[in-house]
């Protein structure tokens, strides 16, 4: 039965521009870069420059003018007299041509060429440039060696759909009862597997050794049987042939006794292996990976002891909004007609919307360098001098209580962003670490406590390697009062192996 009813609700909705604020704080420069540049292409009511940049202009005009002192006007009174007296008919033709607005010699879909270049850096600013690498991918340098293969149409064919589906790492990882499926799909060519297979021992012929393997095993057989066949590398292979599993889990013992070998040649032995590509696809220069780098977000120096905070938007061009589409929107609310109102609307929109994200902007950089010069004044003393040991136990509450604001934002600001230091570039997230204490009652950074187990890790003998239990103790005859199981956490985030697996001969 359906009945009317009166009910209270207390809601909390955000806001469009609260909306695009929470976007633009968690990306990073690269990121922001690239919204910028989406938004100038979408929005034709925003362009680069500066708010102020016309008034300038206009302020060097009237300077230029008062320039000359004997200049005080009189010229130009005695030209309004002429002019009023009838005389000098072809000066006012002159001054009508002038008025002529040059903007009506440009098509609508013509842009002017100041429009298509900014310079947003000073002339004494320093200038890095990335090199980049030009290369051929290993699948082009494939398919250049397959055009040396004496193979009719059809298999050159089977052959560059082989290619083809190699992936990064140089590795076929596909069945090739699949590929069978595919290429009598897709090229409309019926082969079998045992074709397939023969094919790919002909592209496992071509440089770079190891290429066309189906895994890793396979891959370094193919490499050590394209070397000279001595006998430490006939030993070699037998290891990669018969005792993967035990070189993998670096059961060196077991590996001696089955080869028949000493110490001193099992180590020459794993040693070619140990050489050898894992990832025979990296080894040519291929272009995507060439323009990878870390952009920081923000840049800290260090001045006479003191700490100095600027954000990286060298790159990120001034925004403001387009005169044009002001004096449409003037031009079209003096009008009455039902056209001059749509268009009011449209051109409304595009220069709010191009406001709101100007705003954006400017709260996102107020935003991350208030946050980020709280983050520093916590940790001032190991940004003056680099030691790890000065890191304080710190959490995103921690900040957004100095700050005076939610959690949330913190996290947004910290999320994939990177701080420039005299000491190197950091991840921000990582200066966030939880708090331990020690015998003596003071609370330490368990980035500390990684560090020092870091170092533990590096000095330790490679034949001996430290287990957790024994990295356990050393930590509590340091003074850290940490269990096992948590220093068997910490040297995961590490990326560091278990004792087994760091264990050289």
């Amino acid at each position: 039965m359906l009945k009317q009813s009166l009910s209270h609700k207390l809601l909390q909705k955000l806001s469009p521009q609260q909306i695009q604020l929470m976007k633009m704080l968690q990306l990073p420069t690269v990121a922001l870069e690239q919204r910028i540049k989406e938004e100038l292409e979408a929005n034709p009511a925003l362009e680069e420059g500066r708010e102020d940049e016309e008034d300038e202009m206009v302020t060097q005009e009237e300077s230029e003018v008062q320039e000359d002192p004997e200049k005080d006007g009189t010229e130009e009174k005695e030209d309004e007299l002429r002019l009023d007296e009838g005389e000098g008919e072809e000066e006012k033709i002159n001054a009508a041509d002038k008025e002529v607005d040059i903007d009506e010699y440009f098509e609508e879909d013509e842009v002017p060429d100041y429009k298509l270049s900014a310079n947003n850096t000073s002339p004494d600013e320093e200038r890095r440039e990335i090199p980049v690498v030009s290369g051929t991918g290993f699948q082009d340098l494939l398919l250049s060696q397959l055009g040396m293969q004496e193979l009719d149409e059809r298999r050159h064919a089977i052959a560059e759909y082989l290619i083809g589906n190699l992936d990064d790492d140089g590795y076929l990882r596909r069945e090739l009862t699949s590929i069978v499926d595919d290429i009598a799909f897709s090229q409309n060519i019926q082969t079998n597997e045992k074709e397939l297979l023969e094919l790919l021992h002909i592209v496992q012929q071509f440089d770079p050794p190891g290429i066309g393997a189906r895994d890793l095993q396979e891959c370094l057989y193919l490499q050590l049987k394209r070397k000279p066949q001595t006998f430490v590398i006939e030993q070699a292979i037998r290891v990669v042939r018969d005792m993967m599993e035990e070189f993998s889990r670096k059961h060196y013992d077991k590996m001696a006794k089955k080869l028949d070998v000493d110490e001193e040649l099992l180590k020459e032995i794993i040693q070619e292996i140990v050489h050898l590509n894992p990832r025979p696809g990296d080894s040519v220069v291929d272009n995507k990976g060439n323009n990878l780098q870390i952009t920081p977000d923000f840049i800290i120096h260090v001045t006479d002891d003191q700490l100095e905070l600027s954000l990286n938007s060298a790159n990120s061009p001034d925004l403001r909004i387009s005169k044009e589409y002001n004096q449409m929107m003037g031009d079209y609310a003096n009008r009455k007609d039902r056209t001059s109102k749509e268009a009011l609307s449209f051109v409304k929109q595009k220069v709010e919307t191009a406001r709101w994200f100007i705003d954006a902007i400017r709260q996102r950089q107020e935003t991350l360098l208030f946050t980020m010069n709280a983050i520093m004044e916590y940790q001032y003393e190991y940004f003056l001098e680099g030691d790890e040991t000065k890191l304080k136990p710190m959490i995103l509450k921690d900040i957004a209580d100095r700050v005076g604001m939610d959690i949330s934002t913190i996290s947004r600001v910290a999320n994939s962003k990177y701080v420039q230091t005299p000491f190197g570039t950091f991840l921000l997230k990582t200066f966030f670490s939880e708090s331990l204490s020690t015998d003596s009652g003071e609370e330490v950074s368990s980035r500390e406590v990684k560090k020092i187990l870091s170092d533990c890790i590096e000095g330790e003998d490679k034949k001996k390697p430290l287990t957790d239990d024994k990295l356990c103790h050393i930590l509590k005859d340091k003074g850290y009062n940490i269990a096992r199981r948590t220093v068997a956490k910490y040297r995961e985030q590490l990326d560091i192996p278990v004792a087994r697996m760091r264990k050289e001969l």
